[in-house]
């Protein structure tokens, strides 16, 4: 691959897209005019950390793929000859029977996850949220005569787009719309220190937070709450890493009144954080780990919802009882594409020793973009675990006042234009969609981080001056 198109006009291409394709998190308002400016983007071709579109420019990705996913780069043949493989012996069949491929990834993944045990495929990561959440309100009716139905989510913390999903997710513009939502879901206030809600730091904020949220329990009453649900980092609510203290105090919490502790890396999984979970940073034990996005690097469809055995165990403590199972099926968790590409991905990243990479290149990138703190007031706050990093703009250092959110879209699209892409926290927090978040390739080099944040540097001097 080298970024060449292969047919010199694909307008036919555009104009399908224009015509028929329903994009993402998109107005498209602005693509129905005839302005050639204003034709939707089409990726044609990803090659290592870079893209070209239809019009043959390349752009250096910084957020792999636009969301976090594409974690071991673009153009692996291995993973895509492996896929095509899988294909031709078995593409799928449901999952109530096995397969080779998700037998074996099954194996592999639980190998690097100690004291989890058992692998249930979906096909994207809100529907093993949806999983988790299921197995938790089964297993209040089956022990708890449906009392301890209740599941806690975390402010600014988002864990898809069912409507499921959205009742547990703390970004309030991403629901906005597309209520009533679930009940049983109550809300649990952030660990962000750099906007802090009590006068402490450190450690002692940490464990201030995780108190909030048994400030919560007890409000609600323990006996009334499942599970916990958070993510190790949060990703689309600003890019924030937890305080020291706040994991342990959050296990400790769940266990003194029998909380199952679900945590959400669909985002940080296999190797974003530069270990191959988030959690694994705090040394925590959780009862459900849900997975997405990089466990097959987007190569194939594939999520997982992971449980430990105490969690498989209660839906098969009484074979007698013809609801004492998990009553549910993903269809295209029966896909055996995924399973296959993770194996592949999996390996890529221990053969080429990625976590490594993503440790020292994510120490590097915070370096920089420190620096760049140092030069632009704008950057108010500069934050990351591994290759998974943000920069929270303001418009006042001594307030922390946000900058505008049009202010930060602009320094996105200045990137854009000129060919790095970055992302941003966007339309999820009324008043807080000010951060800039970064998440390269595992395979992300020293020139590769250099060009992102020189882009970055350019665009804020022409946006904020």
């Amino acid at each position: 691959m080298d970024g060449k198109l292969r047919d010199n006009d694909i307008s036919h291409v555009v104009e399908a897209d224009r015509a028929h394709v329903w994009h993402h998190l998109i107005q498209h308002a602005a693509w129905t005019g005839d302005d050639p400016k204003a034709d939707p983007r089409i990726i044609v071709e990803g090659r290592g950390m870079r893209v070209w579109d239809q019009k043959g420019r390349e752009h250096i990705d910084g957020v792999s793929g636009g969301v976090w996913t594409v974690n071991v780069g673009y153009g692996r043949e291995r993973i895509a000859n492996a896929v095509r493989d899988q294909l031709i012996q078995l593409p799928y069949f449901a999952g109530s029977a096995g397969s080779i491929p998700g037998a074996l990834f099954s194996e592999k993944l639980i190998s690097k996850m100690p004291g989890m045990s058992r692998v249930y495929y979906t096909n994207s990561g809100s529907e093993a949220n949806e999983k988790a959440f299921k197995m938790v309100r089964q297993i209040a009716h089956k022990r708890y005569g449906g009392k301890k139905h209740k599941i806690l989510y975390r402010d600014r913390d988002y864990h898809g787009t069912t409507i499921a999903c959205l009742s547990a997710g703390g970004q309030d513009e991403r629901g906005a719309q597309y209520g009533p939502y679930t009940p049983g879901f109550v809300r649990v206030p952030h660990c962000l220190e750099y906007r802090a809600q009590w006068d402490l730091e450190g450690e002692d904020y940490g464990i201030a937070a995780a108190n909030a949220i048994e400030e919560v329990i007890l409000a609600e009453g323990p006996d009334t709450v499942g599970a916990l649900c958070l993510e190790p980092v949060t990703a689309g609510g600003g890019v924030i890493v937890p305080p020291e203290g706040y994991w342990p105090r959050v296990q400790e919490i769940c266990r003194k009144y029998d909380i199952l502790l679900h945590i959400d890396e669909v985002v940080c999984g296999v190797g974003r954080t530069g270990t191959w979970f988030g959690y694994q940073h705090y040394g925590v034990e959780p009862d459900f780990v849900t997975m997405a996005k990089g466990v097959a690097s987007g190569y194939a469809a594939i999520a997982c919802c992971v449980t430990n055995e105490r969690v498989f165990d209660l839906f098969k403590d009484d074979a007698t009882d013809p609801m004492n199972y998990f009553r549910d099926i993903s269809t295209f968790g029966g896909c055996t594409a995924g399973p296959a590409a993770a194996l592949e991905n999996m390996a890529i990243i221990e053969e080429e020793n990625l976590l490594e990479n993503t440790n020292a290149m994510g120490d590097y990138m915070l370096d920089q973009l420190r620096s760049l703190q140092d030069k632009h007031a704008v950057i108010g706050h500069v934050r990351g675990k591994g290759l998974f990093l943000g920069a929270e703009l303001v418009a006042d250092r001594a307030t922390k006042e946000p900058a505008a959110e049009k202010m930060v879209q602009a320094v996105v699209a200045d990137c854009m234009a000129n060919g790095v892409v970055i992302g941003a926290t966007n339309r999820s927090l009324p008043g807080f969609n000010n951060t800039l978040c970064y998440s390269p390739a595992l395979i992300a080099t020293k020139d590769d981080i250099d060009q992102i944040v020189s882009a970055t540097d350019a665009a804020l001097t022409r946006v904020f001056g």
